[in-house]
């Protein structure tokens, strides 16, 4: 028997049993034996034993994973209290990683799928059904078509948790589906024009953009809210660790309202046209903006101009995405070119060629990436650091529907696809985090854990001052910072002094009038125009007593008569 913590208990029982049943003899020899002598033996006896599995040969690369380095050595060091400070900190070291590694065992048992193909073949020749027949009953039913061509092209959004689906027609339709039971939790008809829908930090709430203003909704489909404040949305993202609602409109204005408090944030104009592409980068809430004339912008609520402007396609870019480090853009245009980039250098390390302009860009939380435009969509893999040849799917709409949305469903390895005919979801392999944390996103939460993760998350907001696009640096230490006082105090003198050399100015009566204001400025410009006209002088002086100069000194005879 082997203890939690890793102890032999049972030898140590076997052996008290022993000493029980023996007679006086045994125990007098033992009384008898060297400490250092019976330390060995029972090193000996437990290595004897069947070993944890804290050895065995699937935890040691583990452990590698999670180790600080070799262990340091400390034979040389004399100052006996540093000494045991660092064989402290290294034991410290050692155990952390051991349970870092008993975590990934045991905690983190699944392991990501993908599609192998067998030698002559490719993996994007695998059709849905190919892949359906293979895989799971569960699996199987994931992959669905729903076909509402009367309502659409239709837009699709997943909770951050994946358990649930907001689908949104163009013309009015709105569902919320429990898509793994299939159950429909609402579905309701707005009879106005829908553009973009989008859940809020649960699915007990979601925005729509409709024709005129946004509206929210809640789980049942009744009317909470209509937000007046701002006119004729196109685009919609929320920022659910800020609670922030984000959109866009005709007029070009980027809002940002907190739906927590129902405060307006910021409203910034970008004076660049309707703006139809949205989306926010998930590592640092950077909102991203595609514009007609090929530009991306990025904003945060903090500044009325954008952090970067860059010009990233010959035509209007359709649509834009983030991977989940945030390091990487997909940016796609009407150019019919996909552009990978470099946020950090700020550089386009690769670009594929598309068929025609790509409409819907997504990636997923393993780094797949889905495009699609056309009734095609098609699934690279590996396509941010390394220019890849052939994509890893790929997947045609029945009846050649036209792609409006595409989604991937956190913690599944699906992703769902709004297009003119409905709803589709489809298998991929490999693209989803296999292991949720449940303090995170937990796809099976009760009521109580619903409630007391919304409580959490209100007390763990946010500030939009937070959104910027280094988040280390916010609450960083400054390594310099007698310099930069130094900087300020400088600074602070200069001011100074300019205000003490300022006259303070005797107010009597009848000065500040309007006629004497203009007669002060007239003097002033008449003041700024004589000290021109003096300059201008004294440069025709300069000139023409170096003419003088050049004529006094002698001329060679054979130039004489000419200067006459």
């Amino acid at each position: 028997m082997v203890a939690p913590g890793g102890k032999h208990k049972r030898f140590f029982e076997v052996g008290d049993s022993d000493e029980n049943k023996s007679d006086e003899g045994p125990k007098k020899q033992r009384k008898e034996l060297d400490p250092d002598v019976e330390k060995r033996l029972i090193e000996a006896k437990v290595k004897a034993l069947p070993q944890s599995n804290e050895n065995t040969d699937t935890i040691k690369p583990k452990i590698r994973k999670y180790n600080r380095g070799e262990r340091l050595s400390v034979k040389g060091l004399k100052d006996k209290k540093l000494k045991s400070q660092l064989k402290t900190k290294e034991d410290l070291f050692e155990k952390s990683a051991l349970t870092a590694a008993k975590v990934e065992q045991w905690l983190l048992p699944s392991e990501g799928g993908a599609l192998e193909a067998d030698d002559g073949e490719n993996t994007y020749d695998y059709t849905q059904e190919d892949i359906v027949k293979n895989v799971d009953i569960s699996s199987a039913h994931k992959a669905f078509d729903l076909r509402l061509p009367d309502l659409g092209p239709y837009t699709i959004d997943y909770t951050h948790s994946g358990r649930y689906a907001l689908i949104g027609g163009r013309k009015g339709h709105l569902a919320v589906i429990d898509w793994k039971t299939k159950y429909l939790m609402m579905e309701t008809q707005v009879k106005e024009t829908t553009r973009d829908i989008k859940f809020l930090h649960n699915e007990q709430f979601f925005a729509a953009a409709q024709s005129k203003y946004i509206y929210i909704y809640d789980k049942k489909g009744a009317e909470v809210h209509c937000l007046k404040e701002f006119v004729a949305p196109l685009k919609l993202e929320f920022l659910r660790h800020h609670f922030l609602l984000v959109s866009t409109n005709k007029a070009g204005v980027l809002h940002y309202q907190d739906t927590s408090t129902g405060q307006i944030v910021a409203n910034y104009s970008t004076r660049l046209g309707p703006c139809r592409v949205l989306r926010a980068n998930p590592y640092n809430a950077v909102v991203s903006l595609g514009h007609s004339n090929g530009t991306v912008t990025l904003w945060t609520p903090n500044m009325g101009t954008p952090l970067v402007r860059m010009l990233c396609h010959r035509g209007a870019v359709t649509s834009t995405a983030f991977d989940m480090g945030g390091s990487y853009m997909v940016t796609a245009g009407a150019d019919a070119r996909i552009k990978v980039w470099d946020i950090r250098k700020m550089q386009a390390l690769h670009s594929y060629m598309a068929f025609q302009s790509t409409k819907s860009l997504d990636v997923s939380q393993k780094g797949l990436l889905a495009v699609g435009s056309g009734s095609t969509i098609e699934i690279w893999k590996d396509a941010f650091q390394v220019k890849q040849e052939k994509p890893y799917m790929k997947h045609r709409l029945f009846q050649n529907s036209t792609i409006q949305d595409l989604s991937f469903c956190p913690y599944e390895d699906v992703v769902g696809i709004g297009h003119t005919g409905g709803v589709t979801s489809i298998l991929v392999p490999g693209s989803g985090e296999p292991n949720f944390d449940s303090f995170v996103a937990n796809p099976f939460q009760t009521v109580k854990q619903r409630h007391e993760a919304e409580v959490h998350a209100l007390l763990d907001k946010l500030q939009p001052q937070t959104i910027m696009l280094d988040p280390q640096k916010f609450g960083a230490v400054d390594k310099n910072p007698r310099k930069n006082l130094r900087e300020q105090e400088e600074e602070e003198d200069e001011s100074k002094k300019i205000q003490g050399q300022k006259k303070a100015k005797r107010k009597t009566k009848g000065r500040n009038k309007v006629g004497k204001r203009m007669a002060k400025k007239q003097l002033e410009a008449f003041g700024t125009k004589r000290s021109i006209i003096r300059e201008q002088q004294q440069q025709q002086k300069q000139t023409k007593g170096a003419l003088v100069k050049e004529r006094e000194e002698p001329l060679p005879r054979a130039l004489e008569r000419f200067a006459s």
